[in-house]
């Protein structure tokens, strides 16, 4: 799915950040957006044309988040929980709504290419043996769950979340680069670095678009 020999562009959460997807959606490299953009911002309406735009000429591909798994399960009629998603829902355009659906239906959960990796939550060595299979008819197994909400203590945090683990990137193999998003881990407004006891390394690009900070991406060269 990921061309080989050309540039990147990693694109983090957008979270219905519109204006900031379209500048970032300007580029001549392949567009990897890691998922969540839905939600939250103030124009997911608009951030999922430009992804369809994206898809529509080949140049791109988005990962599927929690946030646009819970949308897609609410479009093919679950029942779902949340104000974000009810949000969406009510001003998501009927013309959008099928085609919504069905790419959120059959995006991606996880992606290698040599030694990059691609989620949107978290890694599992596993990930790396076995392909991840299609949308779930209900709950996630443990691998999807890895891959949509990261690694959970089983606690709850002070704003009332699931308390989120980051033990996960001990267990990339050395020479492997995880891009996530998901985590706002990031204290000075960028991409927040992370590495690992095995000698892997992650790249959190989580950084609040949407939710009042603002959207990250980061290129990449192609591999020799």
């Amino acid at each position: 799915m990921i061309p080989s020999g050309r540039g990147l562009r990693i694109v983090g959460d957008v979270h219905g950040d519109s204006r900031a997807f379209a500048a970032a959606a300007q580029t001549d490299r392949f567009i990897i957006q890691l998922g969540d953009l839905v939600d939250d911002g103030p124009d997911t309406p608009g951030a999922l044309r430009i992804m369809f735009e994206i898809l529509d000429e080949r140049r791109g591909l988005f990962l599927l988040g929690n946030h646009d798994f819970k949308l897609g399960r609410a479009l093919r009629g679950d029942r779902v929980r949340g104000e974000p998603t009810a949000k969406t829902m009510a001003i998501l355009p009927d013309e959008l709504r099928e085609r919504t659906r069905e790419e959120i239906l059959r995006a991606p959960v996880w992606l290698q290419s040599g030694k990059l990796f691609f989620v949107h939550g978290g890694f599992h060595p596993a990930m790396l043996e076995q392909p991840p299979g299609p949308f779930p008819p209900g709950r996630p197994e443990p691998l999807w769950a890895r891959a949509l909400y990261g690694q959970t203590s089983g606690r709850v945090s002070s704003g009332g979340k699931p308390e989120r683990l980051l033990r996960w990137v001990d267990d990339l193999p050395a020479g492997i680069t995880a891009y996530v998003g998901h985590d706002q881990r990031s204290t000075d407004g960028r991409p927040y670095i992370r590495h690992g006891r095995k000698g892997g390394m992650a790249v959190f690009l989580d950084t609040g678009a949407g939710k009042g900070g603002h959207l990250s991406w980061m290129d990449i060269d192609p591999l020799p």
